[in-house]
């Protein structure tokens, strides 16, 4: 059987843990060379280990910008190209309501989510192959007034707005641009959360249980691959339906 992404290059920010850690495994099994970044060289070298194979750590921030530098220079060298970018870097600073946000806080959550992502993206533009695909990861916080997070809701909601803008001025190369947003997932979130607590928030989900890091990943797969050549700027929810009903 061939594999969906063999011989492609894929770059996954912010891998090396949950989701996007999901995501490098499966592009992986599924062919392509994957470089996957992270803040903490100790965790950067975890992932990659527990990947095995066909996989590059980069250390580096991707609210910074000389890193971003960095890391593209190391991906010309060894590969010269990329097929596949999975914008996926981010934060969230939780139970910070109106009357409480600081200038730290509202700098710290859109330099990486917002900044990082406009220019993990730009910076890759002169590598990314025409016809290829950008993910970003977006929340169902954009869509949704959860209390308490009016700043993580805001730049999620950019990410959105990004993904339409882009779809236009990439139309031209070929290049497809997805968001995924993720509704509640099982990556350690819920660890020391009382279970009642946890029940009411299940009670929430329409599916009546908590995602899985892998069931993002074959969202991702999906959106990478030419399964969905027809797909592009969509923002494609993966939520057990909670932003849905």
């Amino acid at each position: 059987m061939t594999k969906k992404l063999e011989g492609k290059v894929a770059v996954i920010t912010g891998a090396t843990s949950g989701l996007a850690l999901a995501t490098a495994k499966l592009f992986v099994e599924e062919g392509a060379y994957v470089f996957i970044t992270g803040r903490r060289q100790k965790e950067l070298d975890v992932a990659v280990k527990s990947i095995g194979k066909n996989v590059t750590g980069v250390q580096g921030d991707a609210g910074k910008l000389s890193d971003l530098d960095r890391l593209y220079d190391i991906i010309e060298k060894e590969k010269g190209h990329i097929d596949v970018l999975y914008a996926s870097a981010g934060l969230g600073e939780f139970n910070i309501p109106l009357g409480s946000i600081t200038e730290e806080n509202f700098d710290k959550t859109f330099n990486l989510n917002v900044r990082g992502t406009l220019f993990t993206v730009q910076k890759a533009l002169p590598l990314l192959r025409d016809g290829g695909s950008i993910i970003m990861t977006g929340s169902i916080a954009g869509a949704k007034g959860f209390p308490g997070l009016s700043v993580y809701n805001a730049s999620k909601a950019a990410i959105r707005s990004f993904a339409r803008t882009w779809t236009v001025d990439l139309a031209p190369r070929k290049i497809r641009v997805n968001v995924i947003s993720p509704g509640p997932i099982d990556t350690g979130i819920f660890v020391g959360v009382p279970k009642e607590v946890k029940d009411q928030f299940i009670s929430l989900i329409p599916m009546g249980r908590i995602g899985e890091p892998e069931e993002i990943a074959s969202a991702a797969l999906f959106l990478a691959s030419s399964d969905s050549s027809f797909v592009t700027g969509i923002e494609l929810f993966v939520d057990g339906g909670t932003a849905q009903i």
